[in-house]
């Protein structure tokens, strides 16, 4: 089974109506509808006319990922947006045209070609709210059709090696436990359930066995407890394989070896990190692969004959790829690959080619091919396939990041990529807080940062914070529970760093961040705010009490396990003592609150709290509500709308009489 889609329980929905969205909480503060009605803004100055002009060609780059090969291995298939939401689109050939093969209102999540066929799985939901349903496609046709019950939460699809059978997760079930499922999508009807769910813990198919009498299961419970698990598809006997003590562990399946006997898998058993390991399922013994590698392996593929592997680590926040061979296990790193993030790694039918998507922080998601060579180490040449947009930008002018350590209260070192102006400086700065918790910065493209640089003159310092991913287990569970708030003193560590960079201005920092991020821009203000000019909180928690009651029923169990159980009479004290919500009377900067009423993840009430706590207290706050969207904006009106307003947020209460005027 092969599927690049993202499973998102690896890694919040209390909803109002619609004519009141703005209202309740707005007294007098001026509310209006802009983009068909569908987002409210309230107290936002209208956006002039100039700046929209003067954002206009950042807000027009546009990026392209690998999705699968065709049928013959010789053209591709790939996710990119040329209008307002991303589509599924073919390119025959490396430079060649992108033909559009989807047209739909929503977003298109992923694809996966049937074995056999150029049939085409992808995923959708409606308004951002991630009730992903699967559809086949014919790319020949355009023709699409639901094969999934239309209700409930579905992912993480992968085809038999005959493309018969597709097995998939889904809630379907009861609404909340995700279940691993298997069906025939040419007979309606034949959805089974194969495994159930015992807990609110995430349960899903990895992989087939080459002769599709077996699946492999992965349970994940949190970034540091997970488990591997083979299931006989006849007998129905699930075999619990790695994981799952006491003690938790990361075990991460990723394949059947090419005759089935073995599995594939991620393990931190000899150390911090998740290394690449094989289990030979007659004994159970597993062999560490690249115990030679200090880093967390990321993506893993294997080729069609079993003959070829590619793996990438991720190197603090950078991507190495290497090339294995299966059998001996030798692998040695690809030195021709440009620095940056590779994901959607893919061997071609016939092994020869292995597709890959690179990204860098000056050049947006672009398809490349890596041509191989008769030994399975060997790459002969790189072939580009796809040339994306940069809105006639001048990529060579995007300032690059530099990678820096400051020491936090406990004398740990913690690691931040920073952005810098041209100039002597100081330049006011923003801090730019990663979503997760167990989430990592890495230096991907992003136009706004790239806009703000230039437009605004100002620095980005991009910290990795305690409980931030890729730098071990340990450092992953620094911020757990009662430590929450250890991760907000890191922030206050990060200003004291600025305060003696000559050329970044201590007096003019704002906190910038979504999802988890935002909790730590409200947290940051709050503990923080004589020391910040602004804060921008988007789909941000405010209590996280309010938070875990209100986030949807088939994730609710995976947060628990980071932030605390609310249901415990001394955590949920501790989590309503240190709430920005509860505190909002210490939250006295500028704030700019973003959402989109769909949310899953974070539900709007999480940022209608803290709008009208922030109010209650007598200060002010720019707020806006995307009617059509969830855990941020996908649509790219929207998307456009909130980063004009980002930008005049930051001049009005960040940079000052001192922003440089529009060219």
């Amino acid at each position: 089974m092969k599927s690049h889609w993202s499973r998102s329980a690896f890694c919040e929905l209390a909803l109002v109506p619609m004519l009141a969205v703005g209202t309740a909480l707005a007294g007098e503060v001026e509310t209006r509808r802009v983009n068909n009605e569908m987002v409210v803004l309230e107290a936002v100055p209208e956006v002039p006319e100039r700046l929209v002009n003067q954002l206009n060609r950042y807000q027009n780059t546009r990026g392209a990922s690998f999705q699968d090969w065709d049928e013959d291995g010789q053209s591709i298939f790939i996710t990119t947006r040329f209008g307002s939401t991303s589509q599924l689109h073919h390119v025959a050939m490396p430079g060649g045209a992108r033909r559009q093969l989807t047209f739909l209102q929503e977003p298109v999540s992923g694809a996966l070609r049937r074995p056999g066929s150029s049939a085409l799985a992808f995923g959708m939901d409606e308004g951002g709210a991630e009730f992903y349903q699967l559809f086949i496609l014919d790319p020949q046709t355009g023709g699409h059709r639901r094969i999934t019950d239309g209700e409930s939460r579905n992912g993480a699809p992968g085809w038999s090696r005959d493309g018969r059978l597709l097995a998939y997760q889904s809630t379907r079930r009861n609404g909340r436990s995700n279940d691993v499922w298997v069906m025939d999508p040419d007979e309606p009807g034949s959805a089974r359930l194969v495994v159930e769910s015992p807990d609110g813990s995430w349960w899903g198919p990895m992989d087939w066995s080459p002769d599709g009498s077996r699946l492999l299961i992965q349970n994940y419970v949190s970034i540091t407890d997970s488990s591997v698990h083979l299931l006989d598809l006849k007998s129905g006997e699930l075999e619990r394989l790695a994981g799952g003590d006491e003690g938790g562990g990361v075990f991460i399946g990723l394949s059947f070896d090419r005759d089935g006997q073995g599995i594939f898998l991620k393990a931190d058993l000899d150390g911090e990190f998740a290394r690449l390991a094989h289990m030979d399922l007659s004994t159970k013994k597993i062999e560490i692969v690249t115990s030679d590698i200090d880093w967390d392996v990321g993506g893993w593929e294997l080729s069609e004959d079993g003959a070829r592997a590619a793996f990438t680590v991720n190197e603090g926040g950078i991507d190495r790829l290497y090339l294995m061979d299966p059998q001996t296990r030798r692998h040695e790193r690809v030195e021709r690959v440009p620095t940056g993030l590779v994901y959607g790694l893919r061997f071609s039918p016939d092994g020869r080619r292995l597709a890959l998507t690179l990204n860098g922080s000056r050049s947006p998601s672009d398809v490349y091919t890596l041509e191989l060579g008769e030994d399975p180490l060997t790459a002969t040449g790189m072939t580009r396939w796809t040339h994306s947009e940069v809105g006639g930008l001048d990529t060579e002018t995007f300032v690059e990041p530099e990678l820096v350590e400051f020491s936090t209260f406990d004398g740990r070192r913690i690691p931040a990529f920073v952005y810098k102006p041209d100039g002597p400086g100081p330049h006011p700065v923003v801090v730019s807080i990663h979503g997760g918790p167990e989430g990592q910065y890495r230096p991907a493209f992003r136009s706004n940062f790239q806009m703000w640089i230039a437009e605004l003159g100002v620095a980005v310092v991009a910290p990795n914070v305690r409980g931030s991913s890729g730098y071990g287990k340990e450092y992953v569970k620094l911020d757990n529970g009662f430590k929450r708030e250890d991760s907000v003193r890191d922030i206050g560590a990060l200003l004291d760093w600025i305060a003696v960079q000559d050329d970044l201005d201590s007096s003019r920092v704002a906190v910038y961040g979504g999802s988890y991020g935002g909790y730590m821009v409200l947290a940051s203000l709050m503990h923080y705010g004589d020391r910040l000019a602004a804060g921008v909180d988007i789909v941000g928690v405010s209590n996280f009490v309010t938070f875990l009651e209100n986030t949807q029923d088939y994730r609710r169990d995976l947060r628990r396990v980071e932030y605390g159980d609310e249901r415990d009479p001394e955590m949920r004290a501790f989590l309503n003592r240190t709430a920005p919500a509860n505190n909002a009377d210490r939250i006295t900067a500028p704030l700019f609150v973003a959402q989109g009423q769909n949310d899953p993840r974070v539900p709007v009430t999480e940022s209608e709290q803290i709008v009208e706590a922030v109010r209650a207290a007598g200060h002010d706050v720019w707020y806006m509500n995307a009617l059509n969207e969830g855990h941020g904006f996908r649509k790219k009106e929207n998307r456009d709308l909130y980063s004009q307003i980002v930008v005049m947020f930051l001049r009005e209460h960040l940079v000052g009489e001192e922003a440089p005027a529009a060219n």
